[in-house]
């Protein structure tokens, strides 16, 4: 039987009342912090640090690229599906949802887009883990020749993984993420050493990422992949998935961007020395001016002060003049 004793002085708590019990201290995965709003909040500590991805999104400008994507799709649709916008045009009941229907053409797009980019991570975490694939991503056709693709990639390039999914963060500068993978290929390394003449071990951890988006051969990895992975090689810390934290392995200053699409892949380097780790701080004071002091250096419009109220009575002479 167990006993409470109290300590000398203390003050009792007030009759029906129960003290609120402590939250348990987190174990096993739960040690390991996830994102919510922008951040990442270690659960054992409960220090935040600010999400990679949402730096980039506040911190990084993409100058007019945006709108023009957006243009351009709007008015692709829009003359592909011209005699139903005619139609719709005609009557106020279906106008208005031809109208929001159109000019949410880019949202549907980019939420497509992320769907299949989800969908795929998930078919290469799962091969990376040696984790059975979702059912339900199995029986997706459109997803099947992403991971053939994927999978020649691995075997053409002798590619051994090291880590997946795994949350990494440097506390000291304020910022956690989820990198794509860690891995190690004698034939990427040999490449890219010879890409940017320098010396890469054949042994060396590489960082890698898989792009989803664009075509191939055209577009679908952007600079921001770059400041995104010169990041996460900055890391100094690392969740495994039990929640222990292990320092971060020493990380080449050079990467691969896996631009994997259903009609095959490519594989592009990256750089993500020291000098592309300066950009990405540069970056995250942008994002917190954004997200943070911008907010507060305009005020309202100034008004003309009130006159100064007189607390006596004129004199005869001051009337008079």
């Amino acid at each position: 039987m167990t006993t409470t004793t109290q300590r000398a002085g203390a003050t009792a708590p007030a009759a029906g009342r129960r003290r609120k019990a402590a939250a348990p201290a987190p174990t096993g995965a739960d040690r390991i912090p996830k994102p919510s709003q922008g951040w990442y909040r270690d659960p054992v500590t409960g220090e935040k640090y600010r999400r990679v991805t949402t730096i980039l999104e506040k911190g990084c400008a993409k100058g007019d690229a945006l709108t023009f994507w957006a243009a351009n799709l709007t008015a692709e649709l829009a003359l592909d599906r011209l005699p139903y916008l005619v139609s719709s045009s005609l009557r106020e009941e279906t106008r208005a949802e031809a109208y929001d229907w159109l000019r949410r053409a880019h949202v549907r797009k980019k939420d497509e887009r992320a769907d299949a980019g989800s969908a795929v991570h998930k078919l290469v975490e799962a091969h990376v883990l040696g984790a059975p694939v979702p059912e339900e991503l199995l029986e997706d056709d459109d997803l099947a020749p992403f991971l053939t693709n994927f999978l020649q990639f691995v075997d053409e390039w002798d590619v051994q993984f090291e880590a997946s999914e795994m949350v990494v963060g440097n506390p000291e500068d304020g910022w956690a993420g989820t990198l794509d993978y860690l891995l190690r290929s004698p034939k990427i390394a040999a490449a890219l050493s010879a890409r940017y003449g320098v010396e890469i071990a054949p042994d060396a951890v590489l960082a890698g990422d898989t792009k989803t988006g664009g075509e191939l051969g055209i577009k679908g990895v952007y600079p921001e992949a770059s400041l995104q992975m010169g990041a996460y090689r900055r890391a100094t810390i690392a969740w495994l998935r039990d929640g222990a934290t292990v320092p971060m392995p020493r990380v080449a200053p050079y990467g691969v961007a896996l631009h994997l699409r259903p009609e095959g892949y490519r594989l592009i380097p990256v750089a993500i020395g020291d000098e592309v780790y300066a950009a990405f701080r540069v970056m995250q004071q942008a994002a917190d001016w954004a997200s943070g002091l911008s907010k507060h250096v305009i005020g309202d419009a100034l008004t003309l002060p009130a006159p100064p109220v007189r607390d006596t009575v004129p004199t005869h002479e001051e009337v008079a003049v």
